[in-house]
């Protein structure tokens, strides 16, 4: 088992979401990329006496897609792709943590359009501080990427010169700064 990172203390944090971030990126037309943002709901890290001890749960709001174009925003939100009227949350649940040579991975469950996968996030400690109102806080970024024909996101368009106008592969990037609560 893996001791906690200097800094780190166990307890249960809440995700900050007015301070963290989620952000999703997804090559467009095969020479650009697109990046949006979902709004973070809420979120807890369980941090354990070890870092394979630990957990997170969080949640997104599928119809907070914000990605500078509202057209664009629109057609996510729809059946075409998440279907956010009936699938209004993305969730991710942890199954476990492992570590190897420092490395942080967290597995878990990741749930969008409806659909559950595993997905990994590669995850860092970014650090620890009490803030100006003194709440100890601690902050992480993780990154991981997926299919999204996985959870069943298939909408595209050939273009004229050969590919597709959506790239399979997503991205997602989180910057979480968490309260200690208890």
């Amino acid at each position: 088992m893996t001791a906690l990172p200097e800094g780190l203390e166990p307890g249960t944090y809440t995700i900050d979401a007015s301070h963290s971030s989620a952000q999703f990126i997804v090559r467009h037309a095969g020479i650009s990329k697109v990046r949006g943002t979902l709004a973070i709901l809420d979120g807890t890290v369980e941090v354990a006496d070890t870092l394979e001890g630990s957990s997170v749960t969080a949640t997104l709001d599928a119809a907070s897609v914000d990605t500078g174009a509202e057209q664009r925003d629109e057609h996510l939100k729809s059946a075409d792709f998440w279907d956010a009227a009936t699938n209004p949350t993305w969730t991710f649940t942890t199954t476990g943590v492992t570590v190897d040579d420092g490395d942080i991975v967290v597995n878990g469950e990741l749930t969008l359009n409806g659909v559950t996968k595993p997905v990994a996030l590669e995850t860092e400690y970014t650090g620890s501080a009490v803030d100006a109102f003194g709440n100890p806080r601690a902050g992480f970024e993780a990154v991981t990427e997926f299919s999204r024909k996985e959870f069943g996101i298939t909408w595209n368009a050939a273009l004229e010169a050969g590919g597709v106008l959506v790239s399979d592969k997503v991205k997602v990037e989180l910057d979480i700064s968490a309260i200690k609560s208890a």
